[in-house]
């Protein structure tokens, strides 16, 4: 039977850019906002509080957190990766799944350059079947993906991060979808219980024999896609939440992940976390542990707050 042997998690997009070219990817982000709502919204005025130096300076220990993890997955080797991230209209459209698995032999990404070379990856196919069976006769209905056009992965929380921590693409991946940005999206609760569920299926899986997962997404940020529509509250485009943002480390420092599985989606709307839902379902897979390594940075300058996180066991 399978053994987990690691959790991990991160944020994504900005968190794996360098910070000097952040300032022109702002604008791309008010501009994506404005082919949203018609209307560019203004710089967010903390981002003038933030100097070069000072963002460089913190930006640092998100980048020693994924040489953190890179490390650990070195030295650990597992067989297989549990990837948990969310689709923002890259793959479902039309059909938006709550949550859904990739059940095809391979695929391909791209890192961080959407339009350089991409990298082929293996899924545990064998795996990802097991999850499937199991998550649906535990009354979770889920989404069987068997293939992506061209057999490219374009959902930008899994190719730049693999690139990051796996980029020889040596480790089979199981990518796993949870729905973030699209209400209705699964509770706090549901993720956690999903994450717990994911866990039996690898412990009794006789395929593999050690299991990570990783989680991508967050911290907070309001972006052109955020569900706005759905949001009622003081933050505004640009916003970082970074007295949430501590709150939920903190839990997660003291080694008490399970209790964000008592937040309510009207909190993770609010305080803007719709990504952390990939985190819990993690934290459900893992159980309550104290992390190896927790870093978080607010930063409006990368309109969002980054972190790290590895669980060893």
């Amino acid at each position: 039977m399978a053994q987990v042997i690691a959790g991990m998690a991160s944020s994504h997009a900005y968190a794996l850019s360098d910070p000097k070219d952040w300032d022109d990817m702002r604008a791309i982000t008010r501009q994506r906002y404005a082919r949203h709502y018609g209307f560019e919204p203004p710089e967010q005025p903390k981002v003038a509080e933030e100097s070069y130096e000072d963002v460089a300076t913190r930006f640092e220990r998100i980048r020693s957190g994924f040489d953190f993890v890179r490390d650990h997955l070195e030295q650990t080797k597992p067989d297989t990766l549990v990837f948990i991230g969310d689709d923002q209209n890259e793959h479902f459209t039309d059909h938006i799944p709550q949550i859904a698995i990739y059940l095809g032999d391979e695929f391909v990404t791209h890192g961080t350059d959407r339009s350089g070379p991409t990298v082929r990856y293996k899924n545990d196919a064998g795996l990802a079947e097991k999850i499937f069976m199991d998550s649906v006769d535990a009354g979770i209905d889920m989404t069987a993906v068997r293939s992506f056009p061209d057999e490219l992965l374009r959902a930008h929380a899994f190719g730049p991060v693999l690139s990051r921590i796996d980029p020889e693409a040596r480790i089979p991946i199981v990518p796993i979808f949870v729905n973030a940005i699209h209400v209705p999206a699964p509770t706090p609760a549901r993720c956690y219980y999903y994450g717990q569920t994911i866990r039996k299926a690898v412990e009794s899986y006789l395929g593999t024999s050690r299991v990570a997962f990783y989680a991508s997404g967050g911290l907070s940020h309001f972006t052109g896609g955020y569900p706005w529509k759905y949001y009622e509250g003081p933050f505004s485009f640009g916003s970082v939440n970074e007295k949430f943002d501590r709150f939920i480390v903190g839990q997660m420092a003291d080694g008490h992940g399970s209790d964000t599985a008592k937040l309510t989606n009207d909190d993770i709307i609010g305080n803007g976390e719709i990504e952390f839902r990939s985190w819990i379902t993690m934290l459900g897979a893992i159980g309550d542990a104290k992390p190896d390594l927790l870093v978080y940075e607010p930063f409006h300058r990368g309109v969002m707050g980054l972190a790290v996180g590895y669980w060893g066991f």
